[in-house]
């Protein structure tokens, strides 16, 4: 997926030729020896916290398999979260993917889901949820599972 996202790839699953060359060019690769040489430098680059957050939107987009589609369903999401997420939260990544595939509510996610899930995995204390405040605007898959959390420990 970070060659994908280097290349800019619109589609999942095809790489166009015009991709493929603003990728090996951008990753300055013209042999294949080159490319195995990029990969780990391109792996450090997505993973640096200012480039993540931009990686992580990526994922959800690139994910998108048809013109029209606004969300994912659970099954994906949580394979999706815990290829993309999993390394760096998986204490969080663990606990919201098994409430994502128990739960009734929820048959998808949006972007915005999505994307408060990065937020509260970088700013909420994990697993105590102390400084958790419901009040604030945060989607409501997320204040169900800190619901869920909260229950649970008591």
């Amino acid at each position: 997926m970070y060659v994908c996202r280097k290349m800019k790839a619109k589609k999942q699953g095809f790489i166009t030729q015009d991709e493929w060359r603003r990728g090996l060019k951008a990753l300055e690769a013209n042999s294949l020896e080159k490319l195995q040489r990029a990969l780990p430098k391109l792996e450090r680059e997505v993973m640096r916290p200012s480039n993540f957050k931009d990686f992580y939107a990526f994922a959800f987009r690139y994910s998108l398999t048809e013109e029209r589609q606004k969300t994912l369903d659970i099954g994906s999401i949580c394979l999706l979260m815990k290829i993309v997420l999993g390394s760096q939260f998986r204490p969080q990544v663990d606990s919201f993917t098994q409430y994502l595939q128990m739960q009734k509510e929820y048959k998808v996610l949006t972007f915005d889901q999505w994307m408060g899930f990065y937020q509260f995995c970088n700013e909420i204390s994990f697993p105590d949820l102390n400084n958790y405040d419901d009040q604030l605007a945060w989607p409501l898959v997320l204040d169900s599972f800190v619901e869920w959390i909260r229950q649970k420990n008591n």
